[in-house]
């Protein structure tokens, strides 16, 4: 499955959203600090409910670590700043998909390492500033799952009309 990468993330119920998703969607998830909050948090608890222990979570002391520990192949950056529309680029199983803390977003050193395929973007309206982490990390999520074929996945019903 996918990869999801959460450099310094400072919001516990976003973290805790975002390991539901992992949870639901089979991702691993790749936590790397420093974290802004406890990983014993009410709110993260609260936002996970009782995925946490359906969810495969790995936490790194740094980028450095992350690095050395998940020898990630193929690396997607997520910022406001990417040039490239998310929805244009081929995911394969096993990429890792990066997102960076809610208040200051990626640092720019850090979209120029080694291993960064590219930095991507999703579309906004003109106006807008970012969307909430855990928003866009399910968007990105579905839409790499969806490429490939929602692998693993129980087969959901379609429904039509008023049904």
């Amino acid at each position: 499955m996918f990869n999801i990468v959460l450099f310094q993330p400072e919001i516990p119920p976003n973290t805790g959203n975002i390991m539901r998703l992992a949870s639901n969607s089979g991702c691993n998830l790749h936590l790397i600090g420093p974290l802004g909050f406890d990983l014993q948090e009410k709110n993260l608890r609260r936002a996970h409910l009782d995925y946490r222990e359906y969810a495969n979570v790995s936490v790194h002391a740094g980028w450095h670590e992350f690095v050395a520990e998940a020898r990630p192949s193929r690396i997607w950056a997520f910022s406001t700043k990417g040039k490239r529309n998310y929805a244009q680029v081929r995911f394969q199983t096993g990429d890792f998909l990066l997102f960076g803390p809610e208040t200051r977003g990626l640092p720019a050193d850090l979209m120029q390492e080694e291993g960064i395929e590219g930095v991507l973007a999703l579309p906004m309206m003109p106006n807008s500033r970012s969307m909430n982490l855990s928003n866009t990390v399910a968007v990105v999520v579905y839409e790499a799952w969806r490429q490939n074929g929602f692998e693993g996945a129980l087969e959901a019903p379609i429904k039509t009309g008023n049904q």
